[in-house]
């Protein structure tokens, strides 16, 4: 399985949109409000949403491969993108996703490995990224790879206020 990646750029914007609402949905919807979640899903991955983000020059969106086939995603923040930490030392990572055809694969592992590498590059002092208290599996992934829990926020699906664990990796 040759792994890679490839940073995504504004003609990618209809894929980009495609996956992240495929993967987000896979991964979510059954734990959510149908209404508040088709909210969200409209709002957050709308094409002028994602083409901002894309544009930003502190947002980065990486496709991953399996040899030729789309397998999942990852969308990285610094600076002021950032979603809640906001430390120039600091790399977030917002998107981690692969597609549920792709999952066990340790495709999750491979794209944690290159974002340290990346940040490690950049000269960044840690890793941090949200994760919803009610999603032990990636609770656990992320622990099992030297994440800690730091803090909490808030994070809205829809008008459902929901808890996200702040998770932390020292480099």
């Amino acid at each position: 399985m040759p792994l890679s990646s490839r940073e995504c750029v504004a003609s990618d914007l209809n894929t980009l949109v495609q996956i992240s609402k495929e993967t987000f949905v896979t991964a979510f919807e059954k734990d959510n409000d149908p209404n508040d979640f088709r909210a969200y899903i409209q709002e957050a991955f709308a094409p002028s949403k994602l083409r901002v983000d894309l544009a930003s020059k502190d947002s980065f969106f990486y496709f991953v491969y399996d040899q030729e086939t789309l397998v999942g995603y990852f969308k990285l923040n610094r600076g002021t993108a950032q979603t809640d930490v906001c430390d120039s030392n600091a790399l977030e990572i917002e998107r981690i996703y692969v597609l549920s055809s792709h999952q066990g694969k340790k495709i999750g592992s491979w794209m944690l490995q290159q974002i340290i590498e990346k940040s490690n590059t950049l000269g960044m002092a840690y890793i941090w990224l949200g994760v919803w208290e009610k999603n032990i599996d990636a609770i656990k992934f992320y622990q099992k790879n030297g994440f800690a829990k730091f803090g909490e926020h808030p994070y809205y699906i829809g008008a459902d206020k929901q808890t996200d664990w702040l998770l932390r990796l020292e480099l």
